[in-house]
């Protein structure tokens, strides 16, 4: 997946990167795919889409499944373009 959008996170201790645009390559890993395609298919919303890819950004971009080891929520936001291969 390819995308360019405003992209942030929280952390431990109240820690967090400051937002900002960013264009990224990342792999999906299981069982975000199949989260994404199922929302899509039931009508989800572009912002529950949206929670779904973030998640899986942040599992794959820090290695840490969100809630894990510190990292708390990823956001990514005002998305320029999202690009999907598989």
């Amino acid at each position: 997946m390819h995308f360019r959008g405003w992209f942030g996170f929280n952390a431990a201790a109240g820690s967090s990167d400051d937002g900002r645009v960013r264009s990224l390559s990342e792999t999906l890993h299981h069982p975000y795919p199949a989260r994404l395609f199922e929302a899509r298919r039931s009508g989800a919303s572009e912002r529950d889409l949206r929670s779904i890819v973030a998640d899986g950004i942040g599992e794959s971009y820090f290695r840490v499944s969100t809630g894990r080891s510190g990292l708390h929520l990823v956001r990514l936001t005002d998305v320029d373009y999202i690009e999907f291969s598989y």
